[in-house]
């Protein structure tokens, strides 16, 4: 028996584990059983952009329900596919449910591609799967680290190589909002390592102001309340929060000293509608992470830009340290119980966690 959780596409707090009938295998299928995946905020960004972007599309669900993708690991519990046996292990995209049905293709000793006609449309970014066996990115030591900050750290370096090819728009410093969260935290790593000229500031709620300065990440660290206190230089804004109005205050308050202004995500996600109206200041470009993987991969080649990456994740590991305490929870129950507590906007920064469904 499968379970997963089914999440309302347009009432988002609406989540219920469901029971589903396991099909017969088809030949070539693989039959993933889901062992382990981290629940972020990166998590609440695809069920809020699913439409946009069309996460929902990757495990549909029946009528005006769908699954919140995750990053995990899981395990081949059954298989009809001659180069994949029962207990390989594998790390990539995953419902959040117990089991998953993959068409592996493009199989080589690294990985593989889910074939599967529905997701052909989609990136191929999240269709790649690796077979930890042979994955050099794998530590066994660090899978929930990886689940946690892997995914989203890729994204702040993304960002870090987009503005360096720019030049930072000619800007002196870079303003984040929701510093705390996991992206935030991976961009501000790579760019105080890969952009150390570049100022790196950090905006927050009061409650989380003394957590983000241990991080020791941002040179300066300010509640949301204060915007109108940071210096008027030059500055980039990137906004990981989706606070309409936070944003609003920001391009207000720099005005044409903002060169560039680029969203990330929807973690707060009580202020995500309205818009944030006419404001002063360029306007704000979506960053979509997996266009500008392909477009980092095609100038630095597969393995240049493995290497890299690889590079600034481990400086990143060292980096975090030991700032954010694991929290592993046991059943698909509490995937359901983390996904909504995220979708709150009440989860601790200094936890990350992980469910085993």
């Amino acid at each position: 028996m499968t379970q997963a959780v089914h999440v309302h596409r347009e009432k988002l707090v609406e989540a219920n584990v469901v029971d589903l009938n396991e099909q017969a295998l088809p030949e070539g299928a693989v039959r993933l059983k889901v062992e382990s995946f981290a629940v972020t905020a990166n998590n609440i960004t695809y069920a809020v952009a699913g439409d946009r972007f069309g996460y929902w599309n990757f495990f549909p669900a029946e009528g005006e329900m769908g699954v919140v993708p995750m990053w995990g690991h899981a395990a081949v519990e059954e298989s009809a596919h001659e180069d994949f046996k029962q207990g390989e292990r594998v790390y990539g995209y995953l419902p959040m449910a117990t089991h998953l049905t993959v068409m592996p293709g493009k199989v080589s000793d690294h990985g593989f591609m889910d074939m599967a006609a529905h997701r052909q449309p989609m990136s191929p970014i999240y269709n790649q799967y690796s077979r930890i066996a042979a994955d050099p990115e794998h530590d066994a030591g660090k899978e929930n680290e990886r689940m946690i900050f892997g995914p989203l750290f890729k994204t702040g370096f993304l960002i870090e190589s987009f503005m360096r090819r720019e030049n930072w728009f000619g800007a002196q410093a870079v303003i984040l909002t929701s510093a705390s969260s996991k992206t935030a935290m991976g961009l501000a790593s790579v760019a105080k390592d890969r952009s150390p000229t570049v100022r790196r500031i950090g905006l927050t709620s009061k409650g989380n102001v003394a957590f983000v300065e241990q991080t020791g990440l941002y040179d300066q660290v300010v509640a949301y309340d204060d915007v109108g206190t940071l210096d008027d230089v030059p500055m980039v804004s990137v906004d990981f929060a989706g606070n309409a109005g936070l944003l609003r205050q920001i391009h207000g308050h720099f005005g044409d000293n903002l060169k560039y202004s680029t969203l990330v995500g929807a973690t707060h996600i009580e202020a995500r509608e309205g818009g944030a109206g006419d404001m002063s200041g360029p306007e704000p470009i979506l960053f979509f992470a997996p266009d500008h993987a392909v477009a980092a991969v095609k100038e630095l080649g597969p393995q240049g830009f493995g290497m890299e990456v690889a590079k600034s994740w481990k400086k990143f590991l060292a980096d975090v340290g030991d700032t954010v305490e694991m929290d592993v929870r046991e059943g698909i129950d509490a995937a359901r119980d983390a996904y909504l507590t995220m979708l709150s906007g009440k989860v601790d920064p200094a936890q990350g966690i992980v469910i085993h469904p």
